[in-house]
């Protein structure tokens, strides 16, 4: 499973950020990583600080959006640590390490970690299925960039060193562009029908994207609900 998860940083601004996270993720048998519009990246100072982690930053995948670092995958969780409006259903390190243990070994898991100063805004969050925190102090909850990949990574370690793997699922879940494709479309057609108006949109389609995050759509569940928003729109026309 350890090559089906996706360590995903976005924006980070210190290129030493990335080394450090290269050698946590390396320390655990992890190398899959992704960065998102780095503000200073490929650099040295990013090799120096990964050890001898060098391969895992060589080998990173630099995209220009979150959503395009998400293609494929279908558990997503996005760190952070503070409460959000609206936010996904909010986990704990160990309850989703548990999640992603119960998976099939092919499952593409992404957890995704945002800027030094500012964390994931709340657009990215939404993107994700998950709110995870890593538990702190009260009053002290900010955490080094590297230091927050290091125990997640640490942790999923440990579980896999003994956790029994789930029988495989019979369902294909639904993967994040998947589920983005439905929103756009259902949004579409919310706005054709007056059910969303533009201009006073409220909270509709963050509403909307809970539900679905909750309901944990499969691949034939969504080609269901496109196939039905399709037939609305022909009788539209």
């Amino acid at each position: 499973m350890k090559n089906n998860i996706r360590i995903i940083l976005v924006n980070p601004s210190h290129p030493g950020n990335i080394g450090a996270a290269a050698r946590a993720m390396k320390n655990m048998g992890l190398s899959c990583l992704y960065l998102v519009q780095p503000e200073k990246f490929p650099h040295p100072e990013a090799v120096y600080r990964a050890s001898r982690a060098d391969d895992v930053v060589r080998n990173a995948r630099v995209v220009a959006t979150l959503d395009d670092a998400l293609v494929g995958c279908t558990h997503v969780f996005g760190t952070s640590a503070r409460d959000r409006e609206m936010s996904a259903e909010v986990l704990d390190v160990r309850e989703m390490v548990t999640m992603i243990m119960q998976q099939p070994q092919k499952t593409k898991i992404a957890i995704v970690f945002g800027r030094e100063k500012h964390g994931l805004y709340n657009d990215e969050l939404r993107r994700c299925q998950y709110q995870v925190k890593i538990p702190t102090v009260a009053d002290y909850s900010s955490l080094n960039l590297g230091a927050a990949v290091q125990v997640i990574a640490y942790e999923l370690y440990v579980a896999q060193g003994g956790a029994r793997q789930a029988d495989q699922p019979k369902i294909d879940p639904a993967t994040a562009d998947e589920m983005e494709g439905l929103y756009q479309h259902l949004e579409k057609i919310a706005t054709q029908v007056d059910f969303l108006k533009p201009d006073k949109p409220r909270k509709m389609m963050p509403r909307f994207r809970q539900i679905f995050n909750r309901a944990r759509l499969d691949k034939e569940d969504v080609n269901l609900i496109r196939g039905l928003l399709a037939k609305i729109y022909r009788k539209l026309k």
